[in-house]
C-alpha cells in the first residue's frame, strides 16, 4: 500500500537515517520503536507529506487518504467540540450536497432512455454508496460514541475548544482523525494525553479498524495490544520484526547474540587462514593452496554485528530523609474552581515508603490533589504534611516551564548550590547530555530532552516524598525502564500520576481512583486495580439486572399498590400508540397510492415536458419518507409500553 524506498535525511551532515526501505501493507499494525531523537517523529511527517527526504521517496495509491496525528500542534479554532469534529465529515457533507443537486437534475430531466441520464443514475448510485460507506445519516451517532469513548461528556459537546486544555484539544485533534475513517493511522504519541479508561477505547477501536495503522508510542502496554510488526530504527539503520514490541525485545537479543557468535567464529577462520596465507606465502609448493585461501577471504561474505545504540539513562536519587509514619493526611478535602466542584469531601492517607498511584479521568481532580499536597492551591477541609517531610515535585507542564533561553548547563547552574557545581557536568552526562549538548539552547531540544533535564533539577537536593505527575510522557523506552528502577530502589515515598500501566505495574503498592470528584482506595498493584475495576462494572450491571427482575419485598409492595394505576395510566399510553401506529400506516398507503397514480401520469408520453407532475412525485416521495419515519417511532414507543405493561403483569 505504501513503500518507503532508499530514505536518506541528512541534518547539517548528520544522517537520521541512510538508505532504508520498508512496506506498509493494508491491514498492518506497525510499532516505530527507537530513542528519543532517533528519528520516528521525521519519519512519519515524511509518510504524512508533511516533510521531504534528503533523497529516496515514498509512493502510495493515488487517492490514498491518510490521518495524521502530530505530538504537538497549535490551535487556532473557535468552534464547538461537535462543529469541530464534523470537519471529518466534510467528504460526507460534500456528497449530501451532490445527491442533492444530482436529485434535483434528474427530476428535471425527461430523456430518460438517453445514455446521459443512465450515466447520472449510475453516479447517483455510486454517491450514495459512498455516503453510507462514510457513516451516512448516522454520522451524528458516531461523534457521540467517538467524543464518550475519549473522555468526553455530553454536557462537554457544546463548549467552545478554546474552554479545553491543550491535552483535551488533542483528544478532539484524534476524534477527527478516527472518524476520517483514513486508509493508514499515522500515530505519534496518541497516549501522552489520555487516561486509562481512554486508552483502553482506544485500543479496542484500533485492533478492530479495518486500515493500517503505523504508531509511535512509549506505552508498552498499549504497543502490545495493538501492534504485530515493530520497526526499530537505530542508528541510522532500521529493523524489521514481525512481532509485537515484547516479543521484538526477546528476538533483537536472539539475533544480535546468533550474530556475535556468528562474527567470532567468522574471526577465528580468518585468523586461521590469514595465519596459512602469511606462513607459506613465499613456498613454492603451497603457491596453489596460499591463492585458492587468498581468494576465499576476497569473497568471504564478511558478517556484521549490528550496532546497538547503549545510550541510557542512568538516575539514582539522593537518600531520604527519614519523616514522620504518615506523610500526607487528608480529611474532607474539599477544592473548587469557581462553580465547578472538582474535589468533594474526600479523606487520604499516605505513610512513609509507599509507592502510591493516582489514576482516573482527566480532570478528575488528580493534579489537583498533587498541587493541594503541595501547599500550591487553597482549599476546604484538613490536610496536614507530616513531620520532616521535604517534597520534590515534577509537574505535567515541568518541561515546559524550562527558560528556553537558557543552555542545558545554564539551567542546572542557576539553582545548584554548594559541592554539586562542581559535578554539573557529570549529573548531566548521567543524564545522556555529554560534550556539546550542554552548551545546547533549551528552546531546541526534543520534548523527550526536556523531560530528562527537568528530571535532573529534581535531584539536586534529598527529599523523602517525591511527587511525579505524567513524568514518562516523553521519555523513551529505556529511560522509563531506568526512571522505574530508580523509583522502585528509591528509599522515601512516592505518590505518580499516571496512565502508564506498564510503568505503574511492579511499582505501586496502592492506588486512588479519582472519580466523580472521591476518592477510592484500592490496595494492590495497577493491574489488580484494573481487574477489580472491570468486576465491579460487571457486578454493577448484573446487579441492576436482577434489581429489573427481582425487587425487594418492599419494593413489591409499593408495585402492587400502584398497579392498578399504572396499568390504566398505560392502557391508555398503548391505545394512543395504536391510533398513531394506524393513523401512520393510513397515510403510508395513501402516499403509495399517490406515488403509483403518478408514475402512470409521468410515464405517458403526452406528459413527458410535465414539470409540475416530476415536483408533486418528488413532493410525494419526500412525505412517504417522512411518515415512514413517524411509523417507526410510534411503533417503537408502542413496543416499549406493551414490554412495560407485560413486566408488571
Amino acid at each position: 500500500m505504501v513503500s518507503i524506498n532508499q530514505l536518506t535525511v541528512d541534518f547539517g551532515g548528520h544522517k537520521l537515517f541512510e538508505e532504508i526501505t520498508f512496506l506498509i501493507n493494508n491491514k498492518d499494525r506497525i510499532g516505530l520503536i527507537g530513542k528519543n531523537g532517533a528519528g520516528k517523529s521525521t519519519l512519519l511527517k515524511i509518510i504524512a507529506g508533511l516533510q521531504e527526504a534528503t533523497s529516496g521517496n515514498v509512493s502510495m495509491p493515488k487517492g490514498l487518504k491518510i490521518g495524521y496525528l502530530p505530538q504537538h500542534m497549535k490551535y487556532t479554532d473557535t468552534r464547538s467540540v461537535v462543529e469541530e469534529v464534523e470537519l471529518a465529515f466534510a467528504e460526507l457533507k460534500g456528497l449530501e450536497q451532490q445527491i442533492t443537486d444530482i436529485n434535483n437534475e434528474i427530476a428535471e430531466r425527461t430523456d430518460y432512455e438517453s445514455e446521459s441520464y443512465m450515466a447520472l443514475l449510475d453516479k447517483l448510485n455510486e454517491k450514495n454508496e459512498r455516503f453510507n460507506l462514510l457513516g451516512g445519516a448516522n454520522h451524528e451517532a458516531l461523534i457521540e460514541t467517538t467524543l464518550k469513548g475519549l473522555g468526553f461528556e455530553r454536557s462537554d459537546f457544546s463548549r467552545n475548544t478554546g474552554e479545553f486544555s491543550g491535552g483535551w484539544r488533542m483528544r478532539i485533534e484524534l476524534a477527527k482523525i478516527l472518524l476520517q475513517q483514513p486508509d493508514i493511522f499515522l500515530l505519534d504519541e496518541p497516549t501522552n494525553h489520555l487516561d486509562i479508561d481512554s486508552i483502553q477505547w482506544l485500543e479496542d477501536f484500533l485492533k478492530t479498524y479495518s486500515g493500517a495503522v503505523v504508531l509511535i508510542s512509549h506505552d508498552k502496554a498499549f504497543l502490545d495490544n495493538i501492534t504485530k510488526r515493530s520497526i526499530e530504527i537505530s542508528l541510522g539503520r532500521i529493523y524489521d520484526y514481525k512481532a509485537n514490541y515484547s516479543k521484538f525485545i526477546e528476538l533483537r537479543k536472539e539475533r544480535r547474540e546468533q550474530q556475535i557468535n556468528a562474527f567470532k567464529n567468522q574471526q577465528k577462520k580468518i585468523e586461521d587462514t590469514e595465519k596459512f596465507i602469511e606462513r607459506f606465502r613465499y613456498k613454492a609448493t603451497k603457491s596453489v593452496q596460499v591463492q585458492s585461501r587468498i581468494k576465499q577471504l576476497d569473497k568471504l561474505d564478511r558478517i556484521e554485528v549490528d550496532e546497538f545504540d547503549n545510550a541510557a539513562l542512568n538516575i539514582k536519587f539522593p537518600p531520604a530523609p527519614r519523616s514522620g509514619a504518615v506523610v500526607v493526611g487528608g480529611e474532607s478535602v474539599t477544592k473548587s474552581y469557581g462553580e465547578l466542584l472538582v474535589l468533594d469531601d474526600v479523606d487520604i492517607t499516605i505513610e512513609r515508603g509507599e509507592k502510591v498511584a493516582f489514576v482516573g479521568r482527566n480532570g478528575e481532580g488528580k493534579t489537583t490533589m498533587a498541587r493541594i499536597i503541595m501547599s500550591e492551591l487553597a482549599h476546604q477541609g484538613k490536610l496536614n504534611i507530616g513531620h520532616n517531610v521535604k517534597i520534590g515535585y515534577f509537574a505535567q507542564d515541568q518541561a515546559e516551564r524550562l527558560d528556553d533561553n537558557h543552555t542545558v548547563f545554564d539551567t542546572i547552574d542557576v539553582v545548584a548550590v554548594g559541592d554539586i557545581r562542581t559535578k554539573i557536568r557529570d549529573l548531566l552526562g548521567a543524564f545522556m547530555f555529554s560534550g556539546e549538548d550542554v552548551d545546547k539552547k533549551v528552546s531546541v531540544l526534543s520534548g523527550g530532552e526536556r523531560t530528562r533535564l527537568a528530571m535532573v533539577k529534581l535531584l539536586l537536593e534529598p527529599v523523602n516524598l517525591l511527587i511525579l505527575d505524567e513524568p514518562t510522557n516523553h521519555l523513551d523506552m529505556r529511560s522509563k525502564d531506568i526512571l522505574k528502577q530508580a523509583l522502585r530502589d528509591f528509599d522515601g515515598t512516592v505518590i505518580l500520576v499516571s496512565h502508564d500501566r506498564e510503568f505503574l505495574d511492579g511499582l505501586v503498592d496502592k492506588v486512588y481512583e479519582f472519580r466523580h470528584r472521591k476518592i477510592k482506595e484500592h490496595l494492590g498493584g495497577i493491574y489488580e486495580f484494573l481487574e477489580k475495576k472491570k468486576l465491579e462494572n460487571l457486578n454493577d450491571l448484573n446487579a441492576s439486572i436482577a434489581s429489573k427482575k427481582k425487587d425487594s419485598p418492599k419494593q413489591e409492595q409499593s408495585k402492587a399498590k400502584l398497579s392498578f394505576e399504572e396499568r390504566k395510566e398505560l392502557n391508555k399510553k398503548i391505545k394512543k400508540a395504536e391510533r398513531q401506529v394506524e393513523a401512520c400506516e393510513s397515510n403510508i398507503a395513501d402516499f403509495e397510492l399517490k406515488l403509483g397514480e403518478l408514475t402512470e401520469q409521468i410515464n405517458k408520453p403526452e406528459n413527458a415536458s410535465d414539470q409540475s407532475l416530476f415536483v408533486a412525485y418528488k413532493d410525494a416521495e419526500t412525505a412517504l419518507e417522512k411518515e415512514m419515519e413517524n411509523w417507526e417511532l410510534a411503533q417503537e414507543s408502542l413496543e416499549q409500553l406493551v414490554k412495560q405493561k407485560n413486566e408488571l403483569d
